[in-house]
């Protein structure tokens, strides 16, 4: 017994004896294998942890960083100023007036003709006043009429000119809750439906709570969901409510239009996080998967796309029609790092939120932006073409209200990490500066608006400017 005993033992240690590998070199081999991919897999998970951690301290220290700005700018305007108070109550008087005007003529109908007193389905009949500005309500504590725009049968009083109160009761309507309907057969632009309604319905629900907003949200993108449904992922930037037929205007030759692509993915990526479901996120991605896929290296996209290939032709433009899908690039990654910080603990944590491409986009795109910028003479003003094969053009307003937007990041100036370098971030900051002077021009020598400038004709003396390069 002992003997056998002697034997069982000695065999199960002989695995461990480096003889027993020499003679049998195929399961040298093997163990050598496993203790190669072992070690790759620990090596791995180690460089991603280190990688993630790297990334959660540089946005440590930029949250540290904009709490100090923040902190630095709230002790530098004191709380409760007279004239500041004045202002604010200033503007909820103009926001009563002009939503009491429309409550009275036009309550339900997309805008109010203020002439006519009447009003005008403009948007298909679906309420866009009332959409568009339920979260401006909340924002402005105007709880009242906001109620009246969600709930049912209630009076209230409304504030007028000169810090009055007048007894003012409505009959109310039933309306986000029972009379919003999508189920329409109307021609609905993609674009507008999704920064308009579901926009406006999402930020309505983040500060109300109120489900009923994320159910509108839900049902309307649900019907704008087959303008996705394209061979390249572009999605078509008209589609019928009712039907779900989707199609291109027929003035774009058949071709989407690249800020109207490139423009939908925070709304849907928004509502995939708040419901949970990933349908929405994985159909708006596709459409930055196919514009990556033919980015060109300057940064430069044309506005037009084609839908089938993904391939983009014509003029070339941070205006109008290829505004906004450049400057939302900078949003959605700054949201993914954001995502990282708090994927942990954050209340919307089912759905991943985006993607480091979209910041190597938006900086390549800012590089290709610094190619087009052109300074007036003798003004000197900065401001940023349009371009059409190799010719350089003026630019419309919507540049100068990209430019303004700009302002509302207050780390552009401290911050040149979020441009490619410090010289790209003073370009746009003189931009800034350059847009600023120029609307005050305008408006001293304008006596109505226009919906194109002319930069060559514009300046603070003469009002004629002549075309050179920014240096």
């Amino acid at each position: 017994m002992a003997r056998i005993r002697s034997s069982s033992s000695s065999s199960k240690f002989r695995y461990c004896n480096p003889s027993y590998y020499l003679k049998r070199p195929k399961r040298l081999a093997l163990l050598l294998i496993l203790f190669v991919s072992a070690s790759s897999f620990v090596w791995d998970r180690q460089t991603l942890v280190r990688e993630h951690e790297f990334e959660v301290s540089k946005l440590n220290d930029e949250v540290r960083r904009l709490q100090n700005m923040l902190e630095e700018f709230t002790n530098r305007v004191p709380a409760n100023v007279p004239i500041e108070m004045q202002r604010r109550e200033k503007v909820k008087e103009a926001m009563i007036h002009a939503w009491s005007a429309y409550e009275k003529y036009a309550w339900g109908n997309d805008e109010l003709l203020p002439q006519t007193q009447s009003g005008e389905n403009s948007f298909g009949g679906l309420g866009a006043t009332i959409v568009d500005s339920l979260d401006t309500l909340l924002i402005m504590g105007l709880d009242e009429q906001f109620q009246k725009a969600r709930e049912s049968s209630i009076s209230f009083r409304v504030r007028i000119a000169n810090s009055l109160y007048s007894a003012v009761s409505f009959e109310d309507r039933v309306w986000v809750a029972n009379t919003l309907d999508f189920n329409k057969t109307y021609d609905a632009s993609v674009f507008e439906t999704t920064i308009r309604v579901v926009g406006g319905l999402l930020s309505t629900y983040d500060l109300s709570g109120d489900n009923i907003f994320l159910e509108k949200a839900r049902d309307i993108a649900d019907r704008l969901l087959p303008a996705w449904d394209t061979p390249s992922g572009i999605p078509y930037n008209i589609i019928n409510l009712a039907r779900g037929n989707a199609h291109n205007p027929g003035w774009t030759g058949g071709k989407s239009i690249l800020a109207d692509s490139g423009t939908e993915q925070l709304e849907f990526i928004a509502l995939s996080q708040r419901t949970g479901d990933p349908k929405y996120q994985e159909k708006v991605e596709k459409a930055v998967v196919a514009l990556n896929k033919t980015f060109p290296a300057d940064g430069l996209v044309p506005i037009y796309v084609d839908p089938n290939g993904g391939t983009a032709y014509g003029t070339i433009t941070f205006g109008a029609m290829g505004d906004r899908s450049s400057h939302l690039k900078l949003p959605r990654s700054f949201f993914f790092f954001f995502w990282l910080h708090i994927s942990s603990n954050f209340l919307f944590n089912k759905i991943p939120l985006w993607n480091v491409e979209c910041r190597d986009m938006w900086e390549t795109s800012m590089k290709g932006l610094v190619s087009l910028i052109r300074r007036s003479s003798p003004s000197s003003f900065a401001y940023i073409c349009e371009k059409t094969g190799e010719t350089l053009t003026d630019k419309d307003h919507l540049v100068m209200v990209k430019l303004r937007q700009k302002k509302s990041f207050p780390w552009l100036k401290s911050s040149p990490a979020c441009f490619s370098n410090m010289r790209t971030c003073e370009i746009v900051i003189h931009l800034l500066f350059s847009c600023h002077w120029a609307c005050l021009d305008l408006l001293q020598f304008l006596s109505v608006h226009t919906d194109k400038i002319s930069w060559r004709e514009l300046s603070l003396q003469s009002r004629k400017c002549k075309l050179s390069s920014f240096t």
